[in-house]
């Protein structure tokens, strides 16, 4: 994982938060008591994704003066409703457990990291149609059909029609589809962006996961650290991703 900032504190820094992060993240899941759906304590979770904001407005302070710190800035944005999100879902804000609050907060933190994307391809010339809109049909034609399979058709096989609120999850894989597919775009014209692409495909899969457990009755042991597992991984990727375009703008 590229690091490539000026000064040897400020790596140090991003490498001690990394670290907390996976002890966070990693230490709930193996030390966490054990239930049917999950291991990780509530407050290990929060606290993992708490620490990617506090790496990804890092990685936006380090990065300013350069073409990176737009990027950078809106990847931070991203972040911090990704944050808003996990609160939301896990009860921990005013009011309880609020499923479509935390979906809107995690669409609008695509649509930062999807601003981030395309501002930085442009920037950059990294537009080659075939990578770019290529790989954006087929991550949204992943999106359509997962969708298709875990969330309408799950929710048919548990004997009830499909709500609203899962309709609502269509327009939401989609747009979680196009950061994957955007990401994807830029991995396959330069391999430095690999580990965003796959950030970006995780999150799709921990979404889908998710959007199963809670609107058509897919379960599995520890289902809920699977989620986790997934999702957590997917947002680090994404974060750390500014130093990839560091080091990309910065020769």
């Amino acid at each position: 994982m590229a690091l490539p900032l000026a000064l040897p504190w400020q790596r140090m820094w991003l490498i001690g938060l990394l670290i907390l992060w996976a002890a966070l993240l990693f230490g709930g899941f193996l030390f966490g008591p054990a239930e049917a759906s999950r291991r990780m304590p509530t407050w290990t979770r929060m606290a993992s994704s708490a620490t990617l904001v506090v790496a990804a407005f890092s990685w936006y302070f380090f990065s300013r003066g350069t073409p990176a710190a737009g990027y950078a800035l809106l990847v931070a944005a991203g972040m911090t409703f990704g944050l808003l999100g996990d609160l939301f879902l896990a009860g921990q804000l005013p009011g309880g457990r609020n499923v479509l609050a935390g979906i809107a907060s995690f669409g609008v933190g695509h649509v930062f990291y999807i601003a981030a994307l395309l501002r930085f391809a442009a920037a950059s010339g990294l537009v080659a149609p075939g990578a770019r809109w290529g790989a954006l049909a087929v991550a949204l034609l992943i999106g359509l059909v997962g969708w298709y399979l875990v969330v309408y058709r799950g929710a048919l096989a548990g004997g009830g029609e499909p709500g609203v609120v899962h309709w609502i999850a269509l327009p939401y894989a989609l747009l979680l589809a196009t950061t994957a597919g955007l990401a994807a775009g830029l991995a396959l014209q330069d391999g430095r962006f690999v580990p965003l692409a796959l950030g970006a495909a995780l999150f799709l899969l921990s979404d889908l996961i998710l959007a199963g457990d809670m609107f058509s009755g897919l379960t599995f042991p520890l289902i809920g650290d699977v989620i986790w597992l997934t999702y957590g991984p997917a947002q680090m990727l994404i974060v750390y991703s500014v130093g990839a375009v560091l080091a990309y703008v910065t020769g």
